[in-house]
């Protein structure tokens, strides 16, 4: 391809441009490793053109073609995959208790690079320590990062964290954790975790190609979002999905949030050490995990444990009714307290149905991505920003200086 620099300013010649790349990248993206006979006969793209638009790609070092796993009698074909040199998006994870950094390609596969426990949960200290692992995968990869993506477990507005009930904090600044070059064409994307995982399972996975998805996830609290062909519904502000902060709770218990009666303290350890006359656990979901561990053998931590999953199913009854989902997916703790408690949580779901949905409700099913869930999430929203026009032509000028 010529310089961008060269291209015609009309939005009809940009996309004449570049619609085709567009389109094989998102295959690649969407089915790392597809052959480029399986991604031409996807897109309805003659032998010829397929050659052609993977030849420019191959030349601006945005994919790459290594030879395919045979299929039986044919002529050999080739994967596309993404080129050693190609762009690069940085994810960040940043949990309760811990953090996590990593790195992907464009066809979208995380691979962690760096680790780290919240030595303190002071905003500072933790942003500090994300930044430099930031900073050092910046060094390491240059203008390959292409997008800095955050998964916080915090409420996020307009692109910032306006308050914390998990990590205790209230409006904090992650703009160190951006581009050290400050390239305005390597943004810093600012997400909830809950609803970047749900992103995640909508797209690719437990709920792939479902048009309405509501996710409902435990760690500390209870958090998701409802995606629609493949965004999330933020709100006005971007602060949609909080979903923990229903009033679905006691009204007698006031959450770190500042409400009462919110559906978090319910649905978690919080729950569980309550029910069993424990305090409040440091971290709930190690709690909840040793917890559930005990559970079998043990019939006062089996109740606990059958009555924090009862309060999680009625809240999701709820949502169904509200929101009208095709699928529902659960991750994280949720997942698990409806397997240790099964009777209890399908009778409390069903229970909580308004009565036209209880012949045929919508799926429950487990997400698929786990704990890595908001990790994938953060991936697919830096590549949603990645993989455009814009993208690619700022791409393409690096490449093509000139």
């Amino acid at each position: 391809m010529a310089s961008p620099r060269n291209r015609s300013g009309s939005p009809r010649a940009r996309d004449a441009r570049w619609r085709g790349a567009l389109a094989v990248l998102d295959e690649m993206r969407r089915d790392p490793g597809a052959t480029r006979v399986a991604v031409a006969r996807r897109l309805g793209l003659s032998t010829g053109s397929a050659t052609e638009i993977t030849a420019r790609l191959r030349d601006l070092a945005l994919l790459a073609e290594a030879p395919a796993a045979a299929a039986g009698r044919g002529r050999p074909t080739t994967a596309l995959v993404p080129h050693p040199d190609g762009p690069l998006v940085i994810a960040v994870d940043l949990r309760h208790e811990d953090w996590r950094c990593a790195v992907a390609a464009l066809d979208g596969r995380p691979e962690i690079a760096e680790t780290g426990t919240h030595r303190s949960r002071d905003p500072g200290h933790v942003i500090d320590a994300v930044a430099a692992a930031v900073g050092r995968l910046h060094r390491r990869h240059g203008a390959r990062v292409r997008a800095v993506s955050v998964a916080v477990a915090a409420t996020v507005q307009r692109g910032r964290v306006v308050q914390s009930s998990v990590l205790g904090w209230d409006a904090v600044d992650l703009t160190a954790l951006a581009a050290p070059a400050a390239d305005p064409r390597v943004p810093l994307l600012i997400g909830n975790d809950a609803t970047l995982a749900g992103l995640a399972e909508a797209r690719q996975g437990a709920a792939a190609g479902a048009a309405t998805v509501l996710h409902v996830t435990v760690e500390v609290g209870v958090g998701g979002t409802l995606v629609v062909d493949g965004l999330p519904v933020d709100g006005a502000t971007g602060a949609g999905g909080e979903f923990g902060h229903l009033p679905f709770g006691d009204p007698g218990l006031r959450c770190p949030c500042g409400a009462s009666g919110c559906w978090d303290l319910v649905t978690d350890g919080r729950a569980i050490a309550r029910h069993l006359g424990d305090p409040p656990p440091r971290d709930p979901r190690t709690y909840a995990d040793r917890a559930l561990a005990r559970a079998p053998a043990d019939p006062a931590v089996r109740t606990a444990v059958a009555r924090t999953a009862t309060g999680l199913a009625r809240g999701v009854a709820g949502l169904i009714n509200a929101l009208d989902p095709g699928v529902v997916t659960l991750g994280g703790l949720a997942e698990s307290l409806r397997a240790a408690a099964e009777p209890e949580f399908a009778a409390a779901l069903t229970g909580g149905l308004m009565r036209f949905r209880r012949p045929d409700p919508p799926p429950v099913v487990a997400a698929a991505l786990g704990r890595d869930g908001a990790l994938h999430g953060a991936v697919v929203t830096a590549l949603d920003h990645v993989l455009t026009e814009d993208g690619l032509a700022a791409w393409a000028s690096l490449r093509s200086p000139g």
